[in-house]
């Protein structure tokens, strides 16, 4: 497989983003949360940005108040797994401007849609940035739900809350 996880975390340790790509038990990734995020938050700058941790290896990077963590095989290439991060850090610059905390909690679906565009049962299949975009919830799918919704299923439901009223 590749890729186990993926975490954005604050600077305080508050996981922002969980994406697991296994199964684990609530109990199981609260654990591997809290440990990984701990090794990494007491990390200076001039160590190096891997982290083995369990059977897994943690590649991760800073950007402003954020972390990033995505956790690996003990295989896989640390140097694209960054590149990655990278990646991942400038299609959500596009998307959002300057991306921040604030956006990734209040836009925490379309971060997900992203994501999900990106990787795909751990491994890596879209690192397109034209190619994410559109697809990832303001392109032409998320045009086509809102009007098919706008469309059908709202004027539909007005009329089944219209008939309700009209019964009692």
């Amino acid at each position: 497989m590749g890729i186990r996880f993926v975490l954005f975390v604050n600077k305080q340790g508050q996981t922002r983003l969980a994406q697991y790509f296994e199964h684990l038990s609530i109990d199981e990734r609260r654990a591997l949360e809290g440990e990984i995020v701990r090794k990494c938050l007491a990390r200076n700058d001039q160590q190096c940005s891997f982290v083995e941790h369990r059977n897994y290896k943690t590649v991760y990077r800073r950007y402003a108040s954020l972390f990033f963590l995505v956790g690996v095989d003990n295989d896989e290439n640390e140097l694209a797994i960054l590149e990655f991060i990278h990646l991942l850090v400038e299609t959500m610059d596009r998307h959002f401007g300057n991306v921040c905390e604030l956006d990734i909690m209040f836009h925490l679906e379309k971060v997900h849609f992203m994501l999900e565009e990106m990787v795909m049962n751990g491994c890596i299949v879209e690192t397109s940035k034209t190619n994410i975009l559109p697809n990832s919830a303001h392109g032409k799918g998320f045009l086509i739900y809102h009007y098919l919704v706008n469309t059908f299923f709202f004027p539909f439901m007005q009329l089944v809350v219209f008939w309700i009223v009209e019964i009692c």
